[in-house]
């Protein structure tokens, strides 16, 4: 930890502030801690200006922006160093007099626990093309060009190398062997007091590595360079002006030798779908035979020694990982989730370390089970009184059905629940567990950590349930239980379980409603109408719906974080204020108001065999207005059959008078208009801060952002223009 600030006191009492280098860089250090970190594998990371007073001690004027990196002190050391100084490779790589250049940022200061390096502004290649889609060919064009460019960069000005390193520069063999030996040697030997007997029981004896290094076959020659030996989308950065497209970062774990092990770890850890690796392999030997023919001899035969090491190698880091996470944080779930992993490690390094017999998926979570009790970690967490203790929120009272104890029951058994038993929307954390004395399962639904909705809350969730119930109209919808903090100060809700009896998972229409689907939630959203909406909330209603709606908008767009609003600008989407102007073209009849959900996509909808057919669920984003905009939101996030669509309008305008239904055709495509704008932003805004891309409902908008995108400029009036740096387009295509 960097030592805190503290002002040298003179006599009398006086403070003085210290403007020596060292106490100008610690203050600018805590100032760069206090900001919002971006958190690399290795680093912390923090873009902040440069200070008045720091800035003459790192070379740059006051007010430009730098990335301050921090080692990370949570993640533990797994990986392979060649060098421990990232200035020297990168001063290295910025000695290169030739255009074009190996594009990287600067080290314009370093000391103890810190370096403060040049800003990369641009988009990581993750955030606009993720883990498993293909790269587009130029992209893969231009990639294969960088790794070829990194041959011209000379051992004379790389840092010395480690004893050992192979003295001949072309001695492939020997570096494969060499980095088998440092694996084993950093990775596998310092740790293995702490997770030998671990490994053991998964199979892996000591010297798995090491007999992996003997086993290397002789191999072509190939003249050594430096490689970045990390190349994967997280250390690509796609910058916003196109100058330079594309730029490398994170160069720690950068090495000197075969540029074929660039080529392995790069197929590996960009995460290209299977069919692509052909693509991206020839594109790398085309541009290797421009630049370093040598390089290119044996590649059909000797890549697959580097693919194996690769993943030989990750075995070890990846089951420590997997581990190690389940120290200070475990649960059934979390023990579920790391046999997962260590299960998928174990059969990827099978064949290259030759293991036998790998064990299935009940014996590793019985070996990580049995490691972390031995360690002492798992305290009596599942059984402690004390750790079921809550407070109740004193706007619901006591539900008569599920007293406190069935609370702290509910809780307990939240703890000890299966994987199977806990499902992850994009705000909850939902837990089906049973208590013993009530009739059917109850769900325990708790904020995910570090949530941030961009679309706001505006009625309580748990008020709006209550009033649902009151009013006994024909609406089914989960009834809420009990509401307060846990022992931990944590809020939790319990409501009843709208899934199957026996507490599997449930059934949602993801691929459009049945029509006696599409009847039911018809039925129950002209029930809303009788849902007393002022007791929820006596101000709802007030004003125009669509003026109001547009404003939230507009000022969602303004609040987007300011990658989020670059990459927008760059794609052809307007700011706050032109949005303003261009939404505020269109308006919309007057319906009388109702009480809206406010999200029906499919995975809000639970299927069940009775007259209504679904139930409706997350009631979290439900707000007050127009009837028909509940309707056109349905249909915008979930896949409607036209026959389907035509039944429900029909249905609901049938069913419902005209005071809630007038001139809905002529108003239908503007809401249908302002949601695909929506989408426009909020998907692109998840893209950029990766938030909730693991729940399905995210996972398929973003997938087919491209065409968003496209519908939504199109639905402003406006060009879908060629962005700056074309390769922005050509990632998110």
């Amino acid at each position: 930890m960097l030592e805190p600030l503290v002002p040298r006191l003179l006599p009398g009492g006086r403070a003085t502030t210290d403007r020596s280098e060292a106490a100008v860089l610690r203050r600018f250090l805590a100032y760069a801690q206090s900001s919002k970190a971006c958190s690399g594998h290795h680093n912390h990371n923090y873009v902040v200006p440069l200070t008045e007073d720091a800035a003459p001690f790192v070379g740059r004027p006051a007010g430009t922006d730098v990335t301050v990196r921090i080692p990370r002190a949570d993640v533990l050391p797994v990986v392979i160093r060649t060098w421990r100084d990232e200035a020297a490779i990168l001063d290295a790589v910025h000695s290169v007099p030739v255009l074009p250049p190996v594009h990287a940022p600067a080290c314009l200061k370093q000391g103890k626990g810190f370096a403060i390096h040049s800003y990369v502004e641009g988009v990581p290649l993750s955030t606009v093309c993720g883990n498993g889609k293909p790269v587009d060919t130029l992209l893969v064009q231009a990639l294969a060009e960088l790794l070829a460019r990194m041959t011209w960069v000379r051992r004379s000005a790389l840092p010395p190398l480690p004893a050992g390193w192979p003295a001949n520069d072309t001695d492939s063999q020997g570096f494969l062997r060499t980095l088998a030996r440092c694996a084993d040697e950093q990775i596998r030997r310092p740790k293995w007091n702490d997770f030998g007997g671990l490994f053991k029981a998964l199979g892996i004896p000591d010297r798995a590595l090491l007999d992996f290094a003997d086993r290397v076959p002789a191999m072509a020659r190939r003249p050594y360079s430096l490689l970045h030996a990390d190349l994967h989308r997280d250390n690509l950065i796609v910058s916003f002006d196109g100058t330079p497209p594309l730029i490398c970062v994170d160069w720690e774990l950068a090495t000197y030798g075969d540029p074929l092990h660039d080529l392995a770890t790069h197929l590996v850890r960009m995460r290209y779908p299977e069919y692509q690796w052909d693509e991206v392999i020839e594109a790398w030997a085309a541009a290797m035979r421009r630049i370093r023919p040598a390089a290119v001899n044996g590649l059909g035969k000797d890549l697959r020694h580097y693919l194996d090491f690769e993943r030989a190698q990750s075995v070890y880091p990846d089951v420590m990982r997997a581990a190690h996470s389940l120290e200070g944080a475990f649960s059934p779930k979390n023990l579920d989730e790391a046999t997962v992993e260590v299960e998928r490690a174990l059969l990827a390094a099978a064949e290259p370390l030759r293991l036998r017999n790998v064990p299935k998926a009940p014996e590793i979570e019985g070996a990580l089970f049995r490691w972390l009790k031995s360690r002492g970690d798992l305290g009596g967490r599942l059984s402690s009184v004390d750790a079921f203790d809550w407070r109740p929120d004193p706007r619901l009272a006591e539900h008569p059905d599920f007293p406190d104890a069935a609370v702290r029951a509910a809780l307990l058994a939240e703890g000890a629940a299966r994987a199977d038993q806990v499902f992850k929307g994009t705000a909850h954390l939902n837990t089906v567990v049973r208590v013993p004395g009530h009739p059917g399962p109850v769900v325990v639904r708790r904020k995910l950590p570090n949530f941030s909705r961009r679309e706001p809350s505006y009625l309580s969730e748990h008020a709006v349930l209550r009033a649902i119930q009151e009013s006994g109209v024909g609406i089914e919808a989960p009834r809420v239980l009990a509401l307060g903090r846990d022992a931990a100060k944590h809020s939790f809700a319990v409501h009843t379980y709208v899934g199957p009896r026996d507490g599997q998972p449930p059934r949602h229409p993801v691929n459009g409603l049945r029509p006696h689907e599409a009847d039911g939630l018809v039925d129950q959203l002209c029930a809303l109408t009788d849902v007393d909406y002022l007791g929820i909330d006596p101000a709802a209603g007030a004003g125009r719906f669509y003026e109001w709606l547009t404003k939230q908008l507009v000022l969602l767009v303004r609040e987007l974080p300011k990658e989020s609003r670059q990459l927008a600008r760059s794609l052809g989407l307007p700011d706050h204020a032109r949005l303003r102007q261009l939404l505020s073209r269109h308006e919309v009849g007057h319906r009388s108001p109702v009480l809206l959900h406010g999200d029906l996509n499919p995975w809000n909808l639970v299927c069940r065999d009775d007259r209504l057919g679904v139930t409706i669920i997350d009631w979290e984003m439900a707000l007050v207005g127009d009837p028909l905009y509940d309707l056109v939101r349905h249909m915008h996030l979930t896949p409607t059959r036209p026959e389907i669509k035509e039944r429900m309008v029909r249905r609901w305008e049938r069913q419902l008078g005209a005071v809630h239904t007038k001139d809905w055709q002529r108003d239908w495509g503007v809401y249908r208009r302002i949601e695909i704008v929506r989408s426009a932003y909020v998907d692109l805004d998840r893209l950029v801060t990766r938030a909730s891309l693991d729940v399905p409902n995210v996972s398929r908008a973003v997938n087919s952002y491209a065409d968003t995108l496209a519908a939504a400029t199109a639905a402003l009036g406006l060009p879908l223009p060629a962005t700056a740096n074309p390769y922005l387009a050509l990632a998110l295509a």
